[in-house]
């Protein structure tokens, strides 16, 4: 599982804890079988404690819950996450600059031809 996915889990889980694995597959963009394997792997971890309940719309159900662990990992995920984001959008605001410094270079003519 990828960090960004595993970020992603823990930040669903903490807005979510009642979600189904079938509806955190859909917000992930993966397949039913993913999410079920990502959830395990956090479950195994320690991150996650899924806790099993009863309610009157489902014969059972899962709540799923961050563990002190899991809290502290989604943390420094964060950290993470935020340094390789902004690393990800500096190089591309040089980028930008370069393109538009390229593109104004570029002369056309009345017709919109480029000369």
């Amino acid at each position: 599982m990828s960090a960004e996915t595993h970020l992603n889990i823990l930040r669903i889980l903490t807005e979510e804890p009642g979600i189904n694995q079938r509806q955190l597959a859909q917000r992930l963009g993966v397949s039913l079988g993913k999410a079920n394997y990502c959830l395990q792997a956090l479950v195994e971890k320690g991150s996650v404690k899924a806790n099993n309940f009863r309610n009157s719309q489902h014969k059972s159900a899962y709540l799923y819950l961050l563990t002190p662990s899991g809290i502290e990992e989604k943390a420094e995920l964060t950290v993470r996450f935020l340094h390789y984001k902004m690393t990800e959008y500096d190089a591309l605001k040089v980028e930008i600059d370069r393109l538009h410094r390229e593109a104004h270079g570029i002369a056309f003519s009345e017709e919109g031809d480029v000369k």
